[in-house]
């Protein structure tokens, strides 16, 4: 291809990504001044901080996107912002949105960082870095989720050994256990555990069956310490044994975890600072013990 051939032909690709971009600014200035995707279900809980900035876009994103979603993406979305305890603040073409959109966003942003430094990369160049961005764009919206999916579960384990500790107590007082439960949403510390607690306790004074509404949080929470303890519950309780040892030795049981879980991560320890030990310390160790004696080196030798 000669020389002329192949600039026209850079020129024409890069004014045909102008143009779809100019495309795609007022299709979403229209969607905005027709107000279309605000017509939708309002939501009982603010978006997360990093969404607002941002939300009227999402919306944007959602309503354009929200076709183009399969049945088992958007439930399985649904069962994840659920773990995350998201399921009020965002729905699943929410996420499928800022996924779309934060691709966009990365794939133009790239080529343009691109374009601006090299000034004459192929078009193959270009595609390439649009193709990275657009994933990169793409996941994150997902591993914010699993971070939150994350994060949630630790709160719940650690939290869950004192609530224990407090429904125990509030049984071998003489309480029931909905009403031990009661007390330990009230004076247990704030996080996913007693929001979770309070909403079992909701759903038994609606009618539910207690022991409905205690898998309906272990399927919520998805953490396998939560499920262990759900099932021995509704096992002692059909059963009629006492709660109060089955609630201490669930307790116990999960302090033991716990010390486990800890004594795990002090063993990774070592092997995880390998890396970077040998990658950032050792190279600046070595200089600055090198540094005198190649000097001397080069004293001499001179």
């Amino acid at each position: 291809m000669s020389p002329a051939t192949s600039s026209y032909f850079y020129s024409w690709v890069i004014s045909l990504a102008v143009g779809l971009c100019a495309l795609l600014i007022i299709g979403f200035l229209y969607r905005l001044a027709t107000d279309v995707p605000h017509s939708g279900e309002s939501l009982p809980d603010p978006p997360p901080s990093w969404f607002r900035p941002i939300w009227w876009l999402v919306l944007i994103a959602a309503f354009d996107s929200a076709p183009w979603m399969s049945w088992r993406s958007r439930r399985a979305i649904e069962k994840r912002l659920t773990e995350a305890g998201l399921h009020h603040a965002l729905r699943a073409k929410h996420l499928f949105g800022a996924q779309w959109l934060l691709g966009i966003a990365l794939a133009g942003i790239m080529v343009a960082v691109v374009e601006t430094l090299s000034r004459g990369a192929s078009p193959t160049a270009l595609c390439g870095v649009a193709s990275v961005g657009a994933i990169g764009g793409a996941a994150m919206p997902r591993l914010w989720l699993r971070d939150q999916i994350l994060q949630r579960k630790r709160e719940v384990v650690r939290a869950l050994p004192f609530l224990l500790d407090m429904t125990t107590l509030c049984v071998e007082a003489g309480l029931n256990f909905s009403s031990a439960l009661q007390q330990a949403a009230r004076k247990g510390p704030a996080g996913p555990l007693r929001d979770e607690l309070q909403r079992v306790l909701g759903d038994i004074r609606t009618g539910a069956p207690r022991a409905q509404a205690l898998r309906d949080m272990a399927n919520r929470i998805n953490e396998p310490a939560v499920r262990s303890l759900v099932g021995t519950l509704i096992q002692a309780d059909t059963l009629g044994m006492n709660l109060a040892q089955v609630l201490r030795a669930q307790s116990d049981q999960r302090r033991a975890e716990r010390f486990l879980q800890a004594e795990k991560l002090a063993m990774e320890a070592p092997v995880k600072m390998l890396f970077p030990l040998i990658v950032f310390i050792f190279p600046c160790t070595f200089v600055v013990i090198a540094f005198p004696i190649a000097m001397k080196l080069l004293d001499l030798i001179g």
